[in-house]
């Protein structure tokens, strides 16, 4: 059972960034296509940004494109590098692992994802 734990949210104000971490249990982590999801009250929960199980390979929704990285180490983390931060970027933000996919970027259905983190809050100020 892959555990994951996000960290790195918190308060901003509009323009600034955020780095946040999301570290699984697990050292064949390798394995999984990895993604970042985000819940805003009221709203469904939405891709922000996936990363192949290599890590060579990376897909951004259409809202953080070009203000937002993802990335990973060779150990356990990924990351999601928040820049230009905005006031409706404000959500939860959750790291999510797919264990049924090895193609390029990460899928994009929340549904596809196997495992889920526990959320950390993220909230950009006007």
């Amino acid at each position: 059972q892959l555990q994951l734990g996000e960290s790195g949210g918190g308060l901003v104000q509009t323009g600034g960034s955020l780095r946040l971490s999301c570290t699984a249990s697990a050292p064949t982590f390798t394995i999984y296509t990895m993604g970042w999801f985000r819940q805003a009250p009221g709203k469904e929960r939405e891709f922000v940004a996936g990363i192949s199980h290599s890590g060579d390979s990376t897909n951004y929704a259409d809202s953080v494109m070009g203000r937002f990285t993802v990335s990973r180490d060779r150990a356990k983390t990924v990351y999601l590098q928040m820049n230009s931060l905005k006031p409706e970027d404000t959500a939860v933000y959750y790291c999510a692992a797919d264990a049924n996919f090895w193609g390029s970027g990460a899928r994009i259905g929340p549904n596809e994802y196997d495992y889920w983190g526990q959320g950390t809050q993220v909230t950009v100020s006007s």
